[in-house]
């Protein structure tokens, strides 16, 4: 499972970097009867990290300690929700972990930390409970915990549909450059579906994935495509304006991920994500946003180790 690889920290922890993602293509099919939305969306991980460090203990318990402490440690932190899947899916009540998670990866931004987040767990306490489940096994654990969980088992690269869970890996020709640029105001997944017109036509992803497998950027910003990216500008026209600062930069291409508020520029090398970085810092120095995160980050690999 590349990139989600726990490193032992004594004999009963281990420490696991959780990577955040890019949606360089998402769009909507149609609604399904469960109430979730039928998707297609190509999904990238990428060099920005939560850490988790995850131990064993005897007491049949789960522990959580989050730095920040204003993020949640009870039992809607996705984290948590991993463990009780796991602990239910093997039938054993009976095991108990103490977690440390360290955020960096922002939240409400459309960039899946708390999948990540989920995703490592589930994997550094398959390793510390001694299950040796199978990576199919892990999947099920993490479609029960949310839609985007699964494709941290398969990272760096996927292809996911159904409400996000079935995850087909793609292959990833070169490592992509990107500056991702985070707002001060978050997105609720929730309230931008809310505001979805589902397409009479989807659009189709042929053209992003041959793009991603032929490593030709500038095909691949053309393609670059999401859904929720009108709802979302609809919900909070800053994030729109932020696009089409990243845009004016001329990068590759420019896009929100997921439902948002993170935007990002698909840069066409290192060098290039410099200077749109050190652009767009500018712009936003002197408006309202002069608080917003600029990170220039690159595409995982798949012989990537955490």
């Amino acid at each position: 499972m590349p990139s989600l690889r726990p490193i032992a920290a004594g004999p009963d922890a281990v420490v696991i970097a959780a990577p955040a993602k890019l949606n360089l293509f998402l769009e909507i099919l149609g609604k399904r009867p469960d109430g979730y939305h039928e998707l297609e969306t190509l999904m990238l991980g990428i060099d920005l990290f939560d850490t988790l460090e995850v131990k064993s203990i005897p007491e049949p318990q789960l522990r959580l300690e989050c730095e920040p402490v204003s993020l949640s440690n009870g039992p809607d932190n996705l984290v948590i929700k991993a463990a009780e899947a796991l602990r239910r899916q093997v039938n054993r009540p009976d095991l108990g972990a103490s977690i440390r998670l360290t955020k960096r990866i922002p939240t409400q931004a459309g960039l899946a930390g708390g999948s990540s987040d989920a995703a490592a767990t589930l994997v550094a306490l398959n390793h510390l409970w001694k299950l040796n489940l199978p990576k199919a096994d892990l999947a099920l654990a993490a479609a029960a915990v949310g839609s985007d969980v699964a494709f941290f088992l398969d990272l760096p690269a996927g292809w996911c549909t159904g409400r996000g869970e079935i995850v087909q890996p793609e292959p990833l020709a070169r490592r992509l450059h990107f500056v991702i640029v985070c707002p001060p105001i978050g997105l609720g997944t929730a309230d931008v579906y809310r505001r979805l017109t589902v397409p009479a036509s989807p659009l189709s992803g042929e053209a992003v994935r041959q793009a991603l497998r032929n490593g030709d950027l500038e095909a691949l910003g053309r393609a670059l495509h999401n859904r929720l990216q009108e709802p979302a500008f609809a919900l909070s026209p800053p994030v729109q304006d932020l696009v089409r600062q990243l845009t004016d930069l001329r990068p590759a291409g420019g896009l929100m991920s997921g439902s948002g508020s993170a935007c990002f520029a698909l840069c066409r090398d290192r060098d290039d994500a410099q200077r749109v970085a050190a652009a767009i810092r500018v712009r936003l120095s002197q408006g309202a946003f002069s608080s917003t995160r600029v990170l220039v980050v690159q595409s995982l690999a798949h012989d990537d180790a955490s």
